[in-house]
């Protein structure tokens, strides 16, 4: 099962599609990546959906990754007496702590730590921010703010402080319950919702102890002012362009897509661009021209994946949504400008070993327009230098371990097979001129790459080059 492809796709799993003839269907129309969201998923059915995986790897002997999304911290407001009440502009609005039904004015928030941390001046947005407030005045039991847009607020909507540092992690009992549940499975990636700081990637490190990658989500302005660090902590980045796009103006979303996607590629991390990519075909069969522009533009700035959220988990046409989005990817692969466009924003590698190395593997794979890049890789690091380099040629990694297929499974231009590791270096050249070939990238006397760090199974100690000719004898480099 060979993509024609470099970037990435993960599929929303929900009750459109978690069952296996769709699952199926959706892998063998481009899916290469399964979320399951913990805000709408029980253990049972990530367990379910964790066994259908692992059937359809066995079936295309091809690592599938699994990202399950925390649902993280959830702030509403309580009840409203008439279900619901009509705020105008210009009303002042009092937010109170002690539990009573509100109504008249005034509106009950059951979360101290709101009262804790806002401050007068702060932007208060109500139903995924159709409503708009600012705090007036603020205290441990009390908030008045005045209405800034027209509307009607209902029982249990959901409040966004864009303003607002809250002082607790991203983290909840529940989300600490399902990352162990998830971890058990093997899943390979966890995305954490509503980062705000550095220290919400820590903690999720400290409980993750190695077992599954941590992707942070930027979806908070507050994740934006520490977005270096968070990248530097995190081993992927999710631009959550749906809450982003609530609790900062929509005509910034863009611009700060590319700031995120290129911060991601410069640190090496896997970026995946998410929310309504593809949102008409949640009714329609047929996508709208500016969604599809809306993919192209993502996989133009050489994101690692594109997901489908409702597309895919309850929409009327999820396996037509997955197909065009591969093909979308596809033809802007195709395009002309995209080389020129990928080159253009190419870094300097670190002053490492190993990233010098990948750097040198990228320039003469293009300067001798050899076959495909194969990379050993016990740890994914060897993988991930050669993805950050964005090569022309596609990238074979060469892994005996399945979680770190699964991990690469996001991951740019990667395609990924599960093989024991070679016992010496005649042997290493031979399996990876066997596996281009047997895999389609490269055809007898043609030429091949081959990056590894000796010896093999050392984490990130990428320090051989050699190219060698499939079919033939190889030649050191």
């Amino acid at each position: 099962m060979r993509r024609n492809r470099r970037v990435k796709i993960v599929a929303t799993l929900g009750p459109a599609s978690t069952n296996e003839q769709t699952m199926r269907r959706l892998f063998e129309a481009g899916a290469d990546v399964f979320r399951v969201n913990m805000s709408h998923s029980t253990h049972e059915g990530l367990r379910d959906i964790h066994t259908i995986v692992r059937k359809l790897e066995a079936e295309y002997s091809r690592p599938i990754g699994i990202l399950v999304d925390l649902q993280g911290p959830k702030l509403r407001i309580g009840k409203i007496e008439s279900g619901a009440i009509r705020l105008t502009e210009g009303d002042i609005v009092t937010f109170v702590r002690r539990e009573a039904i509100g109504g008249l004015g005034r509106v009950h928030l059951p979360h101290p730590e709101i009262f804790q941390a806002v401050k007068a001046g702060h932007i208060l947005l109500l139903d995924d921010g159709k409503l708009k407030l600012r705090v007036i005045e603020a205290s441990d039991v009390r908030i008045d703010a005045e209405v800034m847009t027209t509307g009607l607020l209902g029982s249990r909507k959901g409040i966004s402080l864009p303003d607002t540092v809250l002082p607790f992690g991203s983290m909840t009992e529940k989300d600490r319950a399902d990352v162990d549940f998830a971890m058990s499975l093997g899943v390979a990636w966890i995305a954490l919702s509503f980062v705000q700081r550095a220290e919400d990637i820590a903690e999720a490190r400290k409980l993750a102890r190695g077992r599954s990658s941590i992707m942070a989500k930027i979806e908070k302005p507050s994740a934006l002012k520490h977005l270096k660090e968070i990248i530097e902590l995190a081993d992927g980045i999710m631009v959550a362009r749906g809450d982003l796009g609530v609790e900062m103006p929509v005509e910034k979303v863009p611009g700060l897509q590319k700031q995120i996607t290129r911060a991601a590629r410069n640190a090496g991390k896997p970026v995946v661009i998410a929310t309504q990519m593809l949102e008409s075909m949640i009714y329609a069969a047929a996508p709208t021209r500016a969604e599809v522009s809306d993919v192209a533009t993502a996989v133009f700035e050489g994101a690692d994946a594109v997901m489908l959220s409702a597309e895919s988990a309850v929409g009327k046409f999820p396996v037509q949504a997955v197909e065009t989005m591969d093909r979308v990817a596809i033809e802007v692969e195709r395009d002309p400008l995209y080389q020129a466009i990928i080159h253009a924003q190419r870094i300097d590698p670190e002053a490492t070993g190993a990233d010098a190395i990948s750097a040198a593997a990228r320039t003469v794979a293009e300067t001798l327009n050899l076959a495909a890049i194969v990379c050993y890789t016990a740890s994914g690091a060897t993988a991930l230098r050669a993805a950050r380099e964005r090569p022309s040629q596609p990238i074979i990694a060469l892994t005996p371990i399945p979680a770190t297929g699964r991990k690469l499974a996001i991951v740019w231009g990667q395609h990924c097979v599960l093989t024991d590791d070679p016992r010496d270096l005649d042997d290493m050249v031979a399996k990876a001129c066997r596996i281009a070939y047997q895999e389609g990238f490269a055809l007898p006397g043609q030429r091949v790459i081959i990056s590894a760090g000796v010896p093999l199974g050392t984490p990130g100690a990428t320090n051989m080059l050699r190219i060698a000719f499939v079919g033939d004898d190889s030649d050191d480099l």
